[in-house]
């Protein structure tokens, strides 16, 4: 400590002791359960210390005072990803059974609640009234969005759900499972009533994304087997076996990684599983996607020619699991696996395409009482605490160039890059959005170029 006095911690004890200049024990404080064992100590302003814990909570103390929480997060591998439709809010699951809801604003924790099985996809009813979450048992749970109360849980099959998708009117819903189905339901009552449609039967391995048409008539889906297949839904869930038929289709949201629209995203020589995740922006003008090697991309959309250029931005230090843009395209939100982050990135335009908003976090820190026992209804959370148990028009596709176009950032916020000016192709285009950074975390470059600066 610059008084000269000594730190330590990180034993099983989850206690810190102060030692005087001659290291005589002075004083010691214990970090409260709840946030796990110490891993990490720092020095902070005046008396203060900051604490990281095995259970990825950062605090800042005084032995005086105690300790307030600064930031949380999950503990295990993270998949699950939906934004409000209306709001700045959106919603994590991961294997660590709980369920997180967060404002994007002020990069705060609304509610967490936890499930009895491991989530892995999410989606919110276009109301915005309740969110389903799908799960590794094939079990799936429908929560209250504003008081997080149980309003069903319902089953498909005894296998991982892999995505969960409104149609755009909420009057129904399609669930992926790796049983090789998609279980199709009619909703009531704003996502409050479920009754079985249906399901497609046609896929030779486990359904891996999905999409509506508008008139709620068609889904194209993707399968582990790297196919492409679409769905009549008002005929019985029959099997389209033209597939030229729905190619150009206007789809309500685009999140099939393999697509007429999408193919270019996919460099020479990878493999089929090396990009997780993929959304096309609300304004239909750029793709976000995710990829194993730690990395967020940025493509013009369409994106039908190979080779696609393309911005790429590094702040994972894992696989990136997912992404999706806010209701209003203002932010992105990507998702980690091993390193259980969450990032928001500003979309922005020409003048200064630069990338993220950072971890979420809470930026006001709550008092970390040393014991707390969890509320006995699901409320927003005041303390910290242990989380509760329990169209139809078909616009023919043409091949043109998008009006945006990618620039390298002319800023200090420069993106780091994982590879110099992308290849020259026919299809090359310029985007005019981009992403930038507002805070200190995301990584150094891996490959020789200038580190992220983060703002004054």
């Amino acid at each position: 400590m610059r008084s000269g006095t000594l730190l330590t911690g990180g034993g099983k004890d989850r206690k810190i002791i102060l030692w005087d200049h001659e290291l005589r024990m002075d004083r010691d404080i214990e970090v409260p359960g709840q946030y796990g064992t110490i891993r990490a100590l720092s020095e902070g302003k005046g008396e203060e210390f900051l604490v990281g814990t095995s259970r990825n909570f950062i605090l800042r103390g005084t032995f005086n005072d105690g300790f307030m929480m600064e930031v949380q997060g999950h503990t295990d591998e993270l998949w699950g990803l939906a934004t409000h439709p209306s709001k700045d809010l959106f919603l994590t699951c991961a294997q660590d059974r709980l369920v997180y809801l967060w404002n994007s604003v002020d990069h705060s924790l609304l509610w967490s609640r936890s499930l009895e099985e491991h989530g892995h996809c999410a989606d919110f009813h276009p109301s915005g009234a309740v969110v389903v979450i799908g799960t590794h048992s094939g079990r799936w749970f429908v929560l209250d969005a504003e008081t997080t109360d149980l309003v069903g849980i319902h089953t498909d099959g005894n296998e991982q759900l892999s995505v969960m998708r409104f149609s755009v009117d909420g009057s129904m819903l399609a669930v992926g499972s790796h049983d090789n189905f998609i279980y199709l339901y009619n909703v009531s009552e704003r996502g409050r009533k479920y009754s079985r449609r249906g399901k497609c039967t046609g896929h030779s391995s486990y359904i891996t994304h999905l999409d509506w048409s508008p008139d709620n008539h068609y889904i194209m889906s993707n399968s582990g087997d790297y196919e492409i297949l679409y769905w009549d839904i008002e005929s019985n869930c029959d099997l389209i076996r033209n597939r030229s038929e729905c190619k150009d289709i206007d789809w309500v949201t685009y999140t099939c990684v393999l697509g007429y629209h999408v193919f270019g995203v996919w460099p020479e020589g990878s493999d089929g599983t090396d990009i997780n995740a993929l959304e096309r922006s609300h304004n239909r003008r750029v793709i976000a996607l995710a990829d194993d090697f730690c990395k967020v991309h940025l493509f013009a959309y369409p994106c039908s020619k190979p080779k696609a250029p393309s911005h790429k931005y590094s702040a994972h230090s894992s696989h990136v699991t997912n992404v999706s843009f806010l209701y209003n395209d203002s932010h992105l939100i990507s998702t980690g696996g091993k390193d259980t982050s969450i990032m928001q990135w500003r979309l922005i335009g020409k003048s200064s395409p630069s990338l993220a908003d950072g971890i979420i976090s809470n930026p006001a820190p709550r008092r970390a009482d040393h014991s707390i026992t969890p509320p006995a209804t699901a409320t927003p959370l005041q303390e910290p605490s242990p989380p509760l148990t329990a169209n139809g028009t078909q616009e023919p596709f043409t091949e043109t160039s998008p009006p945006t176009q990618l620039v390298t950032p002319t800023t200090e916020l420069t993106p780091p890059c994982s590879e110099s000016t992308p290849p020259p192709s026919d299809s090359t285009v310029s985007l005019k959005d981009s992403l930038e950074p507002s805070d200190d975390t995301a990584t150094p470059s891996d490959e020789g170029l200038p580190p992220l600066t983060p703002p004054s």
